[in-house]
């Protein structure tokens, strides 16, 4: 249960946009349905389709972006002579493949192993009801800056499918971006902002070791795989950790390690995978070297052959100072003071980071956390749900940070 806005509900106050309770109910039901039918990256069909026909019921051109999913839509005037810089709104579409767990939920995932566990259907319908309350203002002649609603696919794919609509186009004429996450340790009715870095970066590390096999009784005549893997595992985070500044938050953890079929053989293959995270920008942009010469050293050691395939991922989201400033303002002029909180940087992902490479941005974090609510619930796991008045604030937030923008440049 979120505060309510202080604001005129006729909206004819200083700062419109208002949502109108049956905007709302219908808000929580469009995201009732999309977390009902969760679609994993570059297979949002039937999402797109959703998004497409209640923006254009509003009057509105979406355009399906060259991928096959995801929407790119503008509300006003877009490159005119003497036209203004368009604020851009991006909400990511896409699910995750883990197994809806909530037991006592009427609208939980229909489909085996997908879920909107990150939040994900929160966003789009929040990008959602600010575009159809700013296309209601455009319609009355009040808003004074066009604004682009970006619903971008495959987020949670690596390195993500924010360089695919970057690639589309996205970004022309565009002057400043802003986003939200949903963060389950916030209230819902309350936003958590920073400026500077607020995600990590987070690439993805994929290891073949290979050498001669044989029989457990003469691991000396062999090349042991099974120990080469195990020191890989404990001895690369070590040294990676040593090779740069630990402010930097540099670290390799491991997800998975494969070897083996029988107690008594010392196997010929062994496979690693896991993630590099980092907090700096610049040591992340060092971390391919620095992480795959520890790896070569440790299996060289251990005369194991290494092959390794280091993904690229995504950079932290740096926040624009002026731009975290705008949220700070839009959600202050809606719900006051209280409403906005501090946030610590997150060692979690989030290609949103890839806009900001371009254009100036910022993103916040979205309370969904029941207030009063005690049980402590996490992003990626399966009982994860929202307060779904965090879809009225986060409407709130965009439609003020539009009109504030507009004013304000």
């Amino acid at each position: 249960m979120s505060r309510e806005s202080e604001a005129d509900p006729s909206g004819e106050d200083a700062l419109p946009g208002v949502l109108p309770e049956a905007l709302r109910a219908e808000l929580v039901a469009f995201r009732r349905d999309l977390h009902m039918h969760p679609e994993l990256g570059n297979q949002e069909f039937r999402t797109t389709a959703a998004i497409k026909a209640r923006l254009e019921k509003a009057g509105l051109e979406p355009r399906v972006l060259a991928v096959g999913t995801g929407l790119i839509c503008d509300i006003g005037t877009v490159g005119a002579a003497g036209g203004a810089a368009v604020l851009a709104m991006r909400a990511d579409i896409d699910a995750l493949p883990i197994p809806d767990t909530k037991t006592e939920c009427a609208y939980r995932s229909t489909v085996p192993d997908r879920a909107h566990a990150c939040g994900h259907d929160v966003h789009t319908t929040v990008v959602l009801g600010a575009g159809l309350v700013l296309a209601e203002l455009h319609r009355q002649g009040r808003l004074p800056r066009p604004v682009r609603l970006i619903f971008q696919p495959a987020e949670e794919v690596l390195p993500g499918g924010a360089a695919d609509v970057i690639e589309d186009g996205a970004l022309d004429g565009v002057g400043r971006i802003i986003a939200v996450h949903c963060d389950p340790r916030v209230d819902a009715g309350r936003i958590g902002l920073r400026e500077g870095a607020i995600t990590s970066a987070c690439d993805r590390l994929e290891i073949s070791l290979d050498g001669p096999g044989g029989h457990t009784a003469r691991p000396h005549l062999t090349t042991d795989l099974v120990t080469a893997a195990a020191r890989v595992v404990t001895d690369v985070p070590a040294l990676v950790g040593r090779r740069v500044d630990t402010r930097a938050g540099l670290a390799v953890t491991w997800g998975r390690i494969e070897s083996g079929h029988a107690p008594n053989v010392i196997p010929q293959h062994a496979e690693l995978s896991g993630t590099v995270r980092c907090l700096d920008i610049d040591a992340w942009r060092q971390a391919p070297d620095i992480v795959v010469a520890a790896i070569d050293e440790v299996a060289n050691l251990h005369r194991a052959k290494s092959e390794i395939n280091y993904v690229r991922g995504v950079p932290p989201v740096v926040n624009d100072a002026d731009v975290t400033g705008l949220l700070r303002d839009a959600m202050v002029a809606r719900r006051g003071e209280t409403a906005v909180e501090g946030t610590e940087q997150s060692l979690g992902g989030e290609d949103f980071s890839w806009y900001l490479e371009r254009v100036p941005g910022a993103m916040a974090r979205l309370g969904v956390r029941t207030p009063g609510e005690r049980t402590v619930r996490d992003l990626h796991q399966g009982d994860f749900d929202a307060d779904e008045s965090a879809i009225t604030a986060g409407v709130e937030l965009f439609t003020a940070a539009a009109l504030l923008d507009a004013a304000n440049r």
